[in-house]
């Protein structure tokens, strides 16, 4: 049994007249009357009788009608809903992104995106998780693309680089170390951090600046949000090195720029490789590269 079968049954029980039927499906009699035939024999009964010039179905014919009919509707609302979800202004864009980019980064893009293309149908699925995670989905085609820190040998990925955050030390109003305007990472050592957990990669970049500017400070704290993370150090749990967030403005923190060791950190948009993007996914990719280079070239 194939397809074609089931759209030929459906057919011929319409207009329950084979020159007819045939002509509807622009093939031969011959055809849609072999295609019949074999049809009842794989289901081992008689679908159609004479009525005259016309035929009509049986009591079992009827009965396979019903679902007949079921599947092939099924059949076609799901061509329909590929379709739109893969055509070029239509579709359901799966976009993962890093905790620290929640509150104005991807609002900014989806948002400048939707105004861009106001008549176009497009719905956003989002979801925040670290990098590890997001990259794990990613080739699980759980996402259609994330925007994350970049990782290190993972080949069927491609990182772009799309943005920056800026890394900076929050401690309580409070603190000793409070109005100091900057101070580098070896001052910050001697007090108790909350950091991100291993899995995140942030908590990477972060410790590889400690190695390098005077050793690993104690961690008293782990947590993977980072508007948590601020809401912590407002209430004196410790100090933290972290992106500098708009939450940081209405917290009781003071923020103090890193002056040493230096560092610019990107926010990539990850993409597999060799897989197929639908259109609606592309053209928002290219939207959030061009993005990024107008930004750059200001």
């Amino acid at each position: 049994m194939n397809l074609n079968q089931l759209y030929y049954f459906a057919t011929l029980a319409q207009v329950e007249h084979y020159t007819k039927a045939a002509e509807m499906l622009s093939i031969t009699q011959p055809s849609l009357s072999h295609a019949i035939s074999m049809l009842e024999q794989e289901l081992g009964t008689t679908l159609f009788e004479k009525r005259g010039r016309n035929v009509a179905l049986t009591k079992y014919g009827k009965v396979f009608r019903e679902y007949v009919q079921e599947s092939l509707s099924i059949l076609d609302s799901g061509v329909k809903k590929m379709k739109a979800l893969t055509s070029e202004t239509s579709g359901m864009i799966d976009l993962a992104y890093i905790y620290t980019l929640g509150s104005v980064f991807v609002p900014q893009l989806v948002g400048g995106f939707l105004n861009q293309h106001e008549g176009w149908d497009v719905e956003f699925h989002f979801h925040a998780g670290s990098t590890t995670d997001i990259i794990k989905g990613l080739k699980e085609e759980k996402y259609d693309l994330a925007l994350c820190s970049g990782k290190e040998d993972e080949p069927e990925v491609v990182f772009i680089p799309v943005g920056t955050e800026k890394l900076v030390v929050v401690v309580p109003k409070d603190h000793e170390l409070a109005g100091r305007g900057a101070i580098t990472l070896a001052e910050t050592v001697k007090y108790p951090h909350i950091c991100f957990p291993k899995s995140c990669g942030l908590r990477l970049i972060i410790d590889d600046l400690f190695e390098k500017s005077s050793g690993m400070p104690e961690i008293a704290y782990e947590i993977l949000e980072d508007n948590s993370m601020a809401g912590l150090v407002a209430q004196g749990f410790g100090i933290a090195v972290m992106p500098e967030i708009p939450l940081l403005k209405s917290l009781a923190v003071d923020v103090l720029e890193i002056k040493e060791p230096s560092y610019e950190r990107f926010v990539y948009m990850a993409i597999m490789k060799n897989k197929y993007l639908a259109p609606i996914v592309k053209h928002f990719a290219d939207y959030v590269e061009k993005c990024y280079k107008e930004e750059v070239s200001k």
